[in-house]
């Protein structure tokens, strides 16, 4: 199976909801923006914005390579609220599951995505961080490629 997320380049609206710890669910929509440029290097920009929270916009804007022949890639990415990230990508063949690392000041903070693809223009986004051993939030979202 191939993945058109993450794999090609395209535009993919979000649309989902956002649990942070000790807070009510916060209905969450936007974008991933994917472009591919030679050498299998690719740039992802996104923005999140949540309901009833104008004033809370994630940006983020990330680059990274795909090792072709195992199937993994590498990213660095600029969180507009979590700061430098570095972080590692392996790609099955229903899904594709990130880990990454939050390496601004002293935080100690690591998360975990999964795009699970329900279509081949449909993915099921799963994203949780971590503070320490604890949750501190999660994301469960609907990747639509646009057209």
């Amino acid at each position: 199976m191939t993945h058109s997320f993450l794999l090609q380049s395209g535009k993919w609206d979000l649309q989902g909801r956002y649990l942070q710890k000790n807070q009510s669910p916060l209905m969450v929509q936007g974008f991933m923006d994917i472009t591919w440029k030679e050498d299998n290097w690719f740039k992802i920009v996104s923005e999140l914005l949540f309901e009833n929270q104008p004033q809370t916009k994630i940006i983020s804007k990330s680059r990274g390579h795909l090792d072709t022949e195992i199937k993994s890639y590498t990213y660095v990415l600029q969180h507009s609220l979590l700061g430098n990230i570095e972080g590692e990508g392996w790609i099955g063949s229903q899904s594709i599951v990130q880990y990454y690392w939050i390496v601004a000041g002293n935080q100690h903070r690591k998360g975990l995505d999964t795009f699970s693809r329900l279509s081949e223009d449909t993915y099921a986004l799963t994203s949780v961080v971590l503070e320490r051993h604890n949750l501190n939030s999660t994301m469960e979202a609907t990747l639509k490629h646009l057209i």
